[in-house]
């Protein structure tokens, strides 16, 4: 145990050491990094000749760069004419080259100026100096040439011409184009079909697609006339080169980027494809189901719709999440900006959200309504005008239309009055309250013949009448009946009132409930001779 413990002991320094000695020479490599000089570019008539790193005779860097642009220009036409010259030199123990142009000389370049990573010898760095310096000398005098300012002078006569010719072109073309569209959105406000809609609405989207395109072909011909000018002139020449190798390099750019799209853009089409092949076949089938031509325990007409819904979502997200990593730019910043806004705008608003999105599935899958039942819940009533996924549309018998969250629908006892209709009709039920006096059995016939007379009350199941409870004041009496169209249900009991009331009447029997002060002097009932009262007739009839 002693050895083991050791042997680990001094792996474990070993392993102390390492990591020491990596983290040291990390820190030895950031600070050579940082010691190393800063580049100062050296640029003459306006082109990069050098970088000078290193300084020399007691001259930093940065009075190095500007001595050398001294000496360029100080240089006149006689010295321009000589050839450039690249001589060795040595100073104090310093190795470089003096570029000179004929015997005058501009500037040094010291093996310290060199860049270490690129590891050039110093005299082909000397040499592309060199070159780059005869390029500078040959600019300034093809700069001094008084033929170069006449051909400059009519290339900025040209671009302005052209210039000017393509702003009055663009203004000619954009005139119809720019009355095309306002024409369009006036026509667009106005009420129309939607034939006549969708017409105007491509004819303005074309309208100001045309006005782009000649806004951005006045664009291409400033920025080509802008490249024109600057290169006319041999000291504005490499800012023109700069914005045309930029255009070149977005050319290259589009054209590369489409061509490297195109095996994604394929993947994402044989994808959506596929997704769509399988959304026609869903529908097809849950459209056989709603038909009645396929049945199954899992279908049934009321949920169809929403399976559907839900099988498609299914679909194209499975879709989606295999063609995201081919889709171009799937990878930039963009998309994922993209992405994080989406998860932050989910997950704020997913609480509420979800609830009521789970409670619709729950209403649908539940099949507790649907499109036309007759329902009433908490304090709502009235009839289902559209099963939304995050709501119920209610149309109440006052002709609101009243908005149910699926969340207290599914929180609340729901009443459907239809669901059962087609079977044997929905239960209505009313209820009176008659005196002690009035023989119960005339009572119960009252309220049938009343149902009787009642249109909209179904005769098969019969209506049938219950004795509730006996009161101290009277007997409690509630006639149950069954109707064939529940959305008519406040109309129907309506008419059954009237009746009851008619009935009652025609009998003389009292509906107004007594409730005594004193105690009558003989006792409320009705003798066994009125126990048949009409309408009443006995059992053994």
């Amino acid at each position: 145990m002693g050895r083991s413990a050791a042997a680990r002991h001094r792996f474990d320094g070993r392993r102390g050491t390492g990591a020491r000695a990596r983290r040291a020479l990390a820190a030895l490599l950031l600070g050579l990094a940082a010691a190393l000089p800063a580049a100062e570019p050296l640029r003459l008539f306006n082109r990069p000749v050098a970088e000078l790193r290193a300084p020399l005779a007691g001259l930093g860097v940065a009075e190095r760069v500007q001595r050398a642009q001294r000496r360029f220009d100080a240089l006149d036409d006689t010295a321009l004419a000589q050839p450039v010259q690249v001589l060795p030199m040595a100073l104090g123990g310093a190795q470089g080259r003096t570029l000179l142009v004929g015997s005058r000389p501009v500037f040094t370049l010291l093996a310290e100026d060199l860049d270490p990573e690129e590891r050039l010898p110093l005299d082909q760095a000397a040499g592309q100096a060199a070159e780059r310096l005869r390029a500078a000398v040959q600019a300034r005098q093809a700069q001094r040439a008084p033929a170069l300012w006449w051909r400059a002078g009519l290339t900025v006569l040209a671009v302005l011409t052209a210039w000017a010719a393509g702003l009055w072109a663009v203004l000619r073309l954009a005139a119809p184009l720019v009355a095309a569209r306002r024409q369009a959105a006036a026509a667009a406000a106005q009420p129309q079909p939607a034939a006549a809609a969708a017409w105007a609405w491509l004819r303005r989207g074309l309208a100001r697609l045309g006005e782009a395109g000649l806004w951005l072909a006045q664009a291409l011909l400033v920025y080509g006339g802008l490249v024109a000018v600057l290169e006319a002139f041999p000291w504005t020449q490499p800012w023109g080169e700069r914005l045309l190798a930029f255009v070149g390099q977005l050319g290259g750019w589009l054209v590369a980027g489409l061509l490297g799209a195109v095996p994604g853009l394929l993947t994402v089409a044989v994808v959506g494809l596929l997704a769509r092949l399988a959304q026609d076949g869903l529908s097809l089938l849950f459209r056989l189901a709603q038909d009645g031509r396929l049945r199954g325990a899992w279908l049934h007409p009321e949920t169809v719709r929403a399976t559907e819904r839900l099988a498609r979502l299914l679909v194209w997200g499975l879709a989606l999440a295999i063609a995201y990593p081919y889709l171009p730019g799937a990878g930039s910043e963009a998309f994922r900006g993209v992405s994080v806004l989406f998860g932050l705008m989910l997950t704020l608003g997913s609480t509420g959200l979800v609830n009521q999105l789970m409670s619709g599935l729950v209403l649908v899958y539940a099949r507790a309504v649907r499109r036309g039942d007759f329902i009433a819940v908490a304090d709502v009533e009235g009839v289902v005008i559209e099963v939304g996924t995050l709501a119920v549309k209610v149309r109440t018998m006052r002709n609101e239309e009243i908005t149910v969250p699926n969340a207290v629908l599914t929180s609340s006892p729901i009443r459907n009055y239809s669901r059962l209709a087609a079977e044997q009709g929905t239960l209505l039920s009313t209820r009176v309250t008659i005196g002690y006096d009035a023989p119960w059995r005339q009572v119960h016939a009252l309220l049938e013949a009343a149902a009787a007379a009642t249109p909209g009350l179904r005769r098969q199941p019969a209506p049938v009448v219950y004795q509730r409870a006996l009161g101290d004041f009277y007997v409690e009496y509630e006639l149950f009946a069954h109707v064939d169209r529940p959305l008519e249900r406040v109309a129907i009991l309506s008419a059954l009132h009237a009746a009851i009331q008619d009935e009652f009447n025609r009998h003389g029997v009292q509906i107004m409930s007594p409730h005594f002060i004193d105690q009558p002097a003989r006792p409320v009932g009705v003798p066994p001779a009125q126990w048949y009262a009409a309408p009443a007739r006995p059992a053994a009839d």
